[in-house]
């Protein structure tokens, strides 16, 4: 038996088969979870009872998709999900998605539609997962701790990235050690398939920005802005789902009345719908609250006046503190945007 195989026949007795290994397409492995197709109300029972548009690719119904366990790293240009290393970082968003697609067909960087069903599933399941968010430890649990592999050269120093794995059960998203580790945290991950367009929401439908020929280029014509019933149209078709801010809040409206090229935010959990009927499919990616409570102190930070559209970033990373979770977002940044707090995790759409 080869190496690999016993790699993956170990990975997937250990986890009861919600881990198992994936090659990519010169035949080296990441670490993946496998997620089973979820209804939408099974992720929060406020929602209709269709599948989770992160289960759909191409208008064909998936009944299981991958994520990587771990924030990937990048050898050779390609991403991969191992354990107990330093994640990947300084790294815009289109060199994140080119490490992920170079790893072959149906390799991308995580939907965020993909994000959303594991936020929402977390939420639901009480299992909203702690981690790397105040220089190396958990702000509400600071004996909670990961292996350092870079501080800030200060004396004496403080911790920044942890090893992608290293913390305990509580950091990863079930509290289990099957779980996909540092979704709190770490480095902030970019994300594919969202994007915020001088405040207009505009998406990649469902899953479709896996496939190699989804162009998310700024003129690309496969955005798609979202009306208040839900229905996809052209971006600035009028009354398209935009974001304004209202009393230092985050709020959905239909015309602007407080555009600014500027971070500005609120606690997720305290965004108001302005009288709008909120369409599923904001809930269903997070970038609304799908219901009133049991979220925790998760920002969501945004820029709706830049002329250039703002990409996502999820999680927070090391000094976030309890601003940090799975319902973090930050929407600030362009796409060309490098960091050495910012990184990504790949997933993986096909058989």
């Amino acid at each position: 038996m080869s190496n690999f195989d016993d790699f993956k026949l170990s990975v997937e007795a250990l986890s009861g088969g919600s881990n198992t290994v994936k090659l990519d397409d010169i035949g080296m492995p990441s670490v993946m979870f496998v997620l089973p197709k979820y209804l939408s109300s099974q992720l929060n029972n406020t929602l209709g009872a269709t599948v989770h548009p992160a289960w759909k690719l191409n208008n064909v119904e998936k009944d299981k998709v991958y994520i990587s366990k771990y924030q990937n790293i990048i050898v050779n240009g390609r991403a991969y999900s191992l354990p107990m290393q330093g994640p990947a970082h300084t790294i815009n968003w289109d060199n994140a998605l080119a490490a992920c697609r170079a790893k072959g067909e149906y390799w991308g960087l995580t939907p965020m539609s993909l994000w959303g069903a594991i936020a929402l599933w977390c939420k639901t399941n009480g299992t909203m997962p702690r981690g790397n968010n105040d220089y190396g430890a958990d702000v509400g649990y600071p004996h909670e701790k990961g292996v350092e592999v870079a501080n800030d050269g200060a004396t004496p120093p403080k911790t920044q990235r942890t090893a992608t794995g290293s913390g305990p059960n509580s950091w990863n998203h079930n509290n289990a050690p099957d779980g996909i580790a540092d979704l709190n945290g770490n480095v902030n991950e970019w994300c594919a398939g969202f994007r915020v367009a001088q405040g207009e929401i505009q998406i990649i439908p469902d899953a479709d920005c896996m496939l190699s020929t989804s162009d998310m280029s700024e003129s690309s014509t496969h955005w798609k802005a979202i009306l208040e019933d839900g229905t996809l149209v052209d971006p600035g078709t009028p009354d398209t789902l935009k974001y304004d801010y209202v009393a230092s809040k985050w709020t959905l409206a239909k015309t602007i009345t407080n555009m600014g090229d500027s971070s500005r935010y609120c606690l997720f959990r305290d965004m108001q719908d302005g009288g709008l009927s909120v369409p599923q499919i904001l809930k269903e990616l997070a970038v609304f609250p799908a219901d009133g409570s049991g979220y925790g102190g998760e920002y969501f930070c945004l820029n709706n006046g830049a002329t250039v559209s703002r990409f996502p970033a999820r999680g927070g990373h090391w000094n976030n503190t309890s601003g940090a979770g799975v319902f973090y977002s930050y929407l600030y940044n362009p796409r060309t945007y490098a960091n050495t707090s910012l990184g990504f995790r790949s997933a993986f759409y096909g058989e």
